[in-house]
């Protein structure tokens, strides 16, 4: 069992700065977006404003974080072995608290698993040493680039030779996931094959590349686009091809967001089913819809829908890359022609229903809209740790659900 631990923390703040590159850098007022957890006549909740964001507070006391564990446990009545995947807003490396944390669950043969980090909290990089001591097993580490200049410049790192040291302690000892976001001319090419070179002889079990986002089509809906000026983002499919170059040339595993997996197939594997093996176990569509959905994943879902001939369903794309930062300002440049009377947007859209039947009824027709499952696909962060089998089992399933929402909203009146 792994029990989510969330230290809190506040991006920019409670990680020694921004990033140069970081997705939050520039965010100042956060609006309401509206989102499926909104009440139904308010628009904005927790989760559209400040946790779209990731501001909803400090880093909290070790012994708010132990209280909240042991409610987790007692709730959850775990057997086997159990883990805690420590995350939050900021680094944390920063945690203040982080030896203590991982000491206290150890007493409990509580392994602890950390989230993101870039180690900018690592002063000495025998702390990685005692966290190993303390039970950390595991560690997902954005590590740039390898080159101390680099890290210094763009991560923004105080003390990136001991951060690097740490990188390798823990490459050496337990399973860490390298991570980079590839800024074009400045950390891939030879750089990041020197990067990938380091991370394989230090013992990494894989590395996710990141393709920088810079625009609002590209995914920043907080107002605070562009992130850097004079640089513009890979094209995806370059930045595919990157991944697979990177894939086929070290040994250990390599997978990329938004695209690709090179190993699972991911994301939409079932996409390239051509004998249509996997395809069969997708339910019949009886329903009719309109599927909206963003830029990416339009033609792989257009692709799926039209190998199980569902004729009464298409799929139509807005301008936005990732499917769940989908805001109403996309859905107000669809042309309405298009749509259907049915209309299935993605379950985690950043769009509150009232939005939505506003702008896809401004032509006069009195469209039905409902959600499809949060997902369709698995993102290459999380299935790096996943198996092709594992992947499309997930696929299906979220396919599945997607036409059970196709058929309850689009059902046929005859």
């Amino acid at each position: 069992m792994q029990l989510v631990v969330d230290v809190g923390g506040i991006p920019g703040r409670d990680c020694n700065g921004f990033c140069k590159y970081c997705y939050f850098r520039k965010v100042k007022d956060v609006k309401s977006f509206g989102c499926a957890h909104c009440l139904p006549n308010k628009i904005g909740c927790e989760r559209c404003s400040k946790g779209v964001s990731e501001t909803q507070g400090d880093f909290k006391s070790p012994f708010e974080v132990i209280n909240e564990i042991q409610t987790s446990l007692m709730m959850g009545m775990p057997q086997g072995d159990i883990s805690a995947y420590i995350s939050g807003g900021g680094d944390i490396s920063c945690y203040p608290h982080l030896e203590t944390l991982t000491a206290n669950l150890n007493q409990f043969s509580i392994s602890s698993v950390l989230g993101y980090t870039c180690g900018k909290g690592i002063s000495d990089a025998e702390m990685a040493t005692r966290l190993i001591n303390n039970g950390v097993n595991e560690v997902s580490f954005t590590v740039f680039s390898t080159d101390s200049q680099l890290r210094k410049e763009w991560v923004k790192d105080p003390n990136p030779e001991e951060a690097l040291k740490a990188c390798q302690i823990f490459c050496e000892n337990i399973k860490l996931t390298g991570a980079a976001v590839i800024i074009p001319g400045v950390n891939d090419g030879d750089v990041l094959r020197q990067t990938c070179n380091s991370l394989e002889e230090w013992g990494a079990k894989g590395m996710l590349l990141m393709r920088f986002a810079n625009t609002f089509n590209e995914g920043l809906i907080l107002g605070n686009e562009p992130i850097i000026k004079g640089i513009e983002s890979q094209p995806v499919e370059d930045f595919a091809e990157l991944v697979h170059q990177i894939n086929s040339e070290y040994k250990f595993r390599v997978s990329g967001t938004p695209l690709c997996d090179p190993e699972t197939g991911g994301p939409f594997a079932i996409a390239k089913d051509e004998n249509e093996v996997f395809l069969q176990f997708i339910k019949p569509v009886t329903g009719e819809a309109t599927i909206i959905t963003s830029k990416i994943a339009e033609p792989y879902i257009s692709k799926i829908f039209d190998k199980i001939n569902a004729e009464s369903v298409n799929v139509v794309g807005v301008e936005k890359e990732i499917a769940c930062l989908i805001t109403k300002e996309d859905l107000e440049k669809l042309d309405l022609a298009e749509i259907k009377d049915t209309v299935i947007i993605p379950g985690r859209s950043f769009v509150h229903q009232l939005d939505a039947e506003r702008i896809l009824n401004a032509d006069g027709n009195d469209r039905l809209i409902g959600r499809g499952p949060d997902t369709l696909t698995v993102d290459g962060e999380l299935s790096i740790d996943m198996t092709d089998e594992n992947v499309i089992e997930r696929e299906l399933e979220q396919f599945n659900d997607l036409v059970d929402a196709i058929n309850f909203f689009g059902m046929r009146r005859i």
